[in-house]
């Protein structure tokens, strides 16, 4: 069975508390080889470590201060952030970013928080995942203030159009496709074809973005299977290609993962 890496999984949320070891022995048998899992702020990160811990060399950690979390106390949040990315390992700088559909008040602290987040991960060799939600073209332009050739890293849940695909492509980072690509009017299944395989990542960001036929219900790992066997259907090629050249495009990513 052809391998698949799981890029993006918040797997430590409450949401999988009652039957996580059956989401693992799922994912396991489902041919999922790594889950890489991004914290959200510190009221996560006990959660993060202790799944890390259960399922050692199974699921990787990344520690970052997500957009949607940056309010008044953010520079509280950013000096914990620091201290665990200098305490200890991690696989990523993520989930970072930017965020203009829930609240756009801290627009300038979440640029801010993004921007120093990372000079963080190109200080230490790690790459970043990256949110943009209605804030794509803003983010682009962000990184690409920042490339130095340092940096590497996913646009999470890449659902912008050839365009922007192109742009971030060119900077050097990856695309992370999940479950939208099946969604009927998810936009994604008319510009798939234009991008090359080499430059995409496979998730699932469960529990959230559940693929079609499985909308409504939680997302786990083991559908990224679904996922994969879309974009092979999308790029007209084999399941396998998609699972070996999406594997190996995540292996490249994380390589201390």
């Amino acid at each position: 069975m052809n391998k698949l890496t799981d890029t993006h999984a918040h797997i430590f949320l409450e949401e999988f508390d009652d039957d996580l070891d059956e989401v693992i022995r799922k994912a396991r048998e489902g041919g999922i080889e790594k889950i890489f899992m991004p914290n959200v702020d510190s009221s996560t990160t006990d959660r993060l470590l202790a799944v890390e811990a259960k399922y050692k060399n199974y699921c990787f950690p990344m520690m970052g201060l997500h957009p949607c979390s940056v309010k008044e106390n953010y520079r509280d949040e950013l000096s914990k952030v620091e201290k665990l990315l200098n305490d200890r390992q991690f696989c990523a700088v993520g989930e970072i970013g930017t965020d203009l559909y829930w609240d756009k008040s801290h627009i300038k602290e979440q640029i801010s928080v993004f921007e120093t987040q990372v000079e963080w991960a190109k200080s230490l060799g790690l790459p970043v995942v990256i949110h943009c939600r209605e804030s794509i073209d803003m983010t682009i332009d962000l990184v690409s203030k920042h490339q130095d050739g340092r940096l590497k890293g996913i646009f999470h849940c890449f659902t912008g159009d050839a365009g922007q695909a192109s742009k971030i492509m060119d900077l050097g980072l990856f695309l992370g496709i999940g479950g939208v690509v099946t969604f009927k009017n998810g936009g994604l299944d008319k510009i798939m074809p234009e991008i090359p395989l080499e430059s995409i990542v496979l998730e699932t960001d469960s529990p959230y973005l559940t693929p079609t036929p499985h909308r409504g219900k939680r997302n786990d790992p083991s559908y990224l299977r679904i996922i994969a066997e879309k974009v092979a259907v999308l790029k007209e090629t084999s399941f396998n290609d998609v699972a070996e050249t999406t594997t190996l495009n995540a292996r490249k990513i994380f390589e201390n993962g």
